[in-house]
């Protein structure tokens, strides 16, 4: 059974997601606070957390650069105000994995939820999302055995995105990860992004899609 840490302060909502995902099978422990999420983050081995930003005590935004700070690679799904972009921004910069805007279903949640504990698609030297096959050494696309060109940036920001499929990555998190030998910067990478969906969908790739997240990044998914 999975074991989820949820940081909310709101009783009503608290309750209902705890409820909810206990429903679901998961193992959820609740923290109402930072001083609570904190303690129960030592006694607990947690596979995800759901943390929300405005708590009572602070904002959890220092709860998840605590755990990237200590080394820890636990999921990390923000739940965010509608119109709080910065923090969606800053949140993925400091190492969560994903967000969920407010007011949101909790069907999205447990979407979102189930594609971070699935964990990367790759598994030794390649990189699968359904049909698409990155070969990591050869640095080569397939996609139904079909090869597919990419130059060198093209590769490494698709290999990303695969990577963490069905998360939001920041264009932050694209420059840290492959812009510094790259020289891939923020002007350029929505350039790239555009070649990238053109070389897919003149090779006939349907099932995987990168849909833009505005002002934020983009976020990769597959049918």
């Amino acid at each position: 059974m999975k074991k989820i840490l949820l940081v909310e302060d709101d009783p009503i909502l608290g309750d209902g997601l705890q409820l909810f995902l206990e429903l679901e099978n998961f193992d959820v422990v609740r923290a109402r606070d930072l001083s609570s999420a904190r303690q129960e983050e030592v006694k607990g081995n947690y596979d995800l957390v759901i943390l929300d930003l405005g708590l009572p005590d602070g904002s959890g935004m220092d709860f998840c650069k605590h755990l990237r700070e200590k080394g820890s690679s636990v999921a990390i799904v923000i739940l965010t105000a509608q119109a709080d972009e910065d923090s969606v921004v800053e949140g993925l910069t400091n190492g969560a994995n994903d967000y969920v805007r407010k007011p949101f279903s909790n069907r999205e949640l447990l979407a979102r939820i189930q594609v971070q504990l699935q964990g990367p698609k790759g598994v030794g030297p390649h990189v699968k999302v359904g049909d698409l096959v990155l070969a990591l050494e050869e640095r080569t696309v397939t996609y139904k055995d079909n090869p597919i060109k990419f130059n060198r940036r093209e590769f490494e920001i698709l290999k990303i995105m695969c990577e963490r499929e069905g998360a939001v990555i920041s264009r932050e998190t694209i420059i840290d990860k492959a812009g510094h030998d790259l020289d891939i910067s923020d002007r350029t990478i929505d350039s790239h992004i555009s070649h990238i969906r053109s070389k897919l969908r003149k090779a006939d790739v349907q099932s995987i899609q990168i849909a833009s997240e505005y002002g934020i990044g983009y976020r990769l998914v597959s049918a």
